[in-house]
């Protein structure tokens, strides 16, 4: 996904995150080829963990370095439950102290090269108190000198559902400025129209495309045309679809194999579904597909037979 999306014009794509002990305990394994590989062609690519213990989340960041990340981003924006539980993720959004001291010792250990940014929710949950801490938590990580954020506009317990608040982001924005900080945007960003619009109301220096980009990499295409004063590209044809469709499944089969790759590769499928005329058709076969010959199939009959669309 990163490398289509880099493809398209994301100029920068980090990883999905990683949870401290797992990278400290498959980086001395073989299995670090499907995690931690960094191609030449990648870069920049940085690499998101999380944790709650500065001596186990200080030694995964700088293995992730010695892998090859150009960037370090600490999560404190995580809203799975079991996330919470362990005081890791978003559950940092309510423990300021924690949290500095997450950063503080993580941007020690670092080599200076390394940037460390951090991703944020704009409070745990919509109490008073709760909300203060994110003007808190900003005002402490950029004097610990990290170098940027990444604010998505909901709390930690409203997860994805609602509305992003990006009014609070606008806020979030001046303050972060008023720092000589740098600080990105984020949610509910699944247009090019939409991030330039929110890039000009907020007055962020950029945004971060997450759920947005999945299946659809032409999101960056879109953006960098807006961006550039040109028109907004046609949405892509199904010949086009199925060209990227491929890339996509050729390099997750290379890296998994047939058999995980079918697995890695479901909810992207899905999503590559959304601009097909047939959509319910094709969903329903993409979940069903057990084989390559099957997956062939499904490719020449909802792409190559198609016709125009």
């Amino acid at each position: 996904m990163r490398r289509l999306a880099r493809r398209f014009g994301a100029p920068f794509a980090l990883c999905e995150v990683f949870l401290d002990q797992f990278v400290l305990d498959v980086s001395k394994k073989r299995k670090a080829r499907f995690y931690l590989a960094v191609r030449e062609s990648d870069h920049p690519c940085g690499a998101q963990v999380m944790g709650s213990d500065p001596d186990e989340i200080v030694p995964a960041a700088l293995r992730l370095a010695e892998f090859g990340f150009d960037l370090i981003d600490l999560n404190f924006a995580c809203p799975v439950p079991k996330v919470l539980s362990r005081g890791r993720g978003g559950a940092l959004m309510k423990d300021v102290p924690r949290a500095l001291e997450i950063a503080a010792r993580v941007r020690d250990a670092l080599p200076a090269r390394i940037p460390l940014t951090v991703k944020l929710r704009k409070s745990f949950d919509g109490s008073p108190e709760n909300t203060a801490h994110l003007f808190e938590l900003l005002d402490g990580l950029f004097r610990l000198g990290i170098s940027a954020v990444t604010l998505h506009g909901r709390t930690v317990r409203e997860r994805y559902t609602g509305v992003a608040d990006w009014e609070t982001v606008r806020r979030a924005a001046e303050f972060v400025h008023g720092r000589n900080g740098v600080i990105l945007g984020s949610g509910d960003l699944f247009s090019a129209k939409t991030a330039l619009e929110r890039i000009a109301q907020t007055g962020v220096d950029g945004v971060a495309i997450a759920r947005g980009a999945i299946g659809n990499p032409w999101i960056f295409r879109d953006i960098n045309a807006l961006c550039a004063g040109r028109p907004l590209p046609p949405p892509p044809s199904l010949a086009e679809q199925l060209d990227v469709i491929r890339q996509h499944w050729s390099l997750s089969e290379e890296l998994y194999g047939f058999r995980r790759a079918s697995t890695e590769m479901r909810k992207f499928l899905l999503k590559y579904a959304e601009f097909h005329p047939r959509k319910e058709d094709l969903r329903m076969a993409f979940v069903k597909f057990k084989s390559p010959e099957e997956l062939e199939r499904i490719f020449r009959t909802y792409y190559e037979n198609a016709g125009e669309g």
